[in-house]
């Protein structure tokens, strides 16, 4: 009885400790190689317990400015962001007091960005009636006073930005200009009605997830000053909102839906000009997951999931939807329309923003097709994941497609979310193959294959 009141009490102490665990808190490295079954491809499981962590979205930077920190979600310490360094898998506690939305990782410094809530959000109430600060964090700073075991209080690394004020109603996505002068986020409908013209006519809700509807609109503050500035409205729920991190001043934006949008993808500058469509879609184009890849381009998906005849599939008790959502293979309602079949050309496309030319990378020849994609900034590969959790490289000067890596598990909490280390080395993604229960996922490292970095050819991208 004594020895297992010790444990508990042991126990206890150390759940208290990670609950109140301070900004430069460090953790034991979980680094292991792990060699996928089936491709032979070997993978760096940075992190390998179950402890709740997703990376951040395909659409914002993973790694620090100098290449050796990615940061990451984690319930290791509930509601706050984590680093894990690539070569020695140390990880690092690198926020204290909370985090909503993105977490923006800067690439020309050592900076990290993201929103936290000035005070607790009532449930219903998220996205409107409320403040949020915007906050960055010194990572040179924390990085080596955590290392040197000399940490000081939060607000040495920590410093406050801004504050939104509640009537605008911010939102927690958000997005690091270029530049890192300003930060982009996303507004309430009653905010962004007041700069809608008058004339536009506002949208609707469009699918079976009854989203969508408008009006929807981002606005920027200023790093330095704190300065908060109005950039665009338009009639339509406002999605991933991301910025060229190439070229100060140039945002890609979403309408968002839940699945299939009339209008997918979106970009505008920084003043509010320019707004138009990054990549014009037909009714029969399923287009999700725009992510920019480059100075000039920005991957997405244009979707070859569906079966040419759709027929409407039964209710479950647990939805209102007009057809079961099914996780495995999402997208299957009617509702939806007539996108998403392979009756036209479908796959990793690649959309120039100067030249406003798209191809197709590559596709799946069966299953549901590529889903989540990105591609390295020199222009030499794409990525992408598929419905079954499998992740495909493409060598965009041949097409030659291969297949990294599988069996991550389709009852995991989200998806693989590739996302390229600016180098073109490395592929980022989120697993659960580690995972007993199925669902809980590990950040990972796939590199790509020495054979294919070895390549040279005659006529470069």
């Amino acid at each position: 009885m004594k020895l297992n009141l010790k444990v508990f009490l042991v126990g206890a102490i150390m759940v208290t400790t990670l609950a109140n665990a301070q900004i430069g808190t460090r953790f034991p490295s979980e680094r292991k190689i792990v060699t996928d079954p089936v491709t032979g491809t070997e993978l760096i499981f940075l992190t390998s317990t179950p402890a709740g962590d997703s990376k951040i979205y395909p659409t914002h930077p993973q790694w620090t400015a100098d290449g050796e920190w990615l940061i990451f979600r984690s319930n290791r310490v509930k509601g706050e962001a984590m680093a894990v360094n690539e070569e020695t898998g140390d990880l690092v506690q690198v926020s204290e007091g909370g985090y909503s939305g993105m977490l923006n990782i800067a690439q020309n410094s050592m900076k990290l960005y993201y929103m936290r809530n000035v005070e607790d959000v009532e449930e219903g109430d998220w996205g409107k009636n409320r403040s949020l600060e915007i906050i960055e964090t010194d990572l040179a700073q924390l990085f080596a006073d955590s290392e040197a075991g000399t940490m000081k209080s939060a607000e040495t690394y920590q410093r406050v930005v801004g504050v939104t004020p509640k009537e605008i109603g911010a939102g927690g996505d958000m997005a690091l200009d270029a530049g890192e002068e300003w930060i982009y986020f996303r507004i309430g409908s009653e905010e962004a009605a007041k700069h809608l013209p008058p004339d536009v006519e506002v949208e609707e809700n469009f699918g079976p997830r009854n989203m969508g509807a408008g009006p929807g609109g981002i606005a920027k503050m200023n790093i330095k000053t704190g300065e908060i500035e109005h950039v665009i409205s338009v009639p339509f729920q406002v999605g991933h909102i991301q910025s060229n991190t190439w070229n100060p001043g140039e945002i890609i934006f979403s309408w968002e839906t839940g699945g299939k949008s009339p209008q997918r993808t979106w970009t505008v500058m920084a003043d509010g000009t320019g707004l138009r469509p990054l990549y014009p879609e037909a009714d029969y184009e399923w287009v999700t997951h725009e992510a920019v890849i480059s100075k000039d381009e920005v991957a997405m998906a244009i979707m070859g999931h569906r079966d040419v005849d759709i027929e409407e599939q039964p209710l479950e008790e647990s939805t209102t939807s007009t057809a079961v959502r099914n996780p495995e293979n999402p997208g299957q309602e009617t509702s939806w329309g007539p996108s998403g079949t392979r009756e036209k050309p479908t796959g990793l496309a690649i959309v120039n923003l100067r030249t406003r030319e798209m191809l197709i990378a590559g596709q799946t020849s069966e299953g549901s097709g590529l889903w989540h994609v990105h591609g390295s900034p020199d222009g030499r590969w794409a990525v992408g994941d598929d419905f079954s959790r499998s992740l495909y490289l493409i060598d965009r000067n041949n097409r030659e497609m291969k297949m990294l890596t599988t069996g991550h598990k389709v009852t995991a909490a989200d998806h693989l979310h590739p996302t390229f280390k600016p180098d073109g080395t490395k592929i980022q993604i989120q697993s659960a193959m580690l995972s007993e229960d199925g669902r809980s996922m590990n950040i990972v490292v796939v590199p790509v294959p020495e054979e294919w970095l070895e390549r040279t050819y005659p006529n470069k991208i």
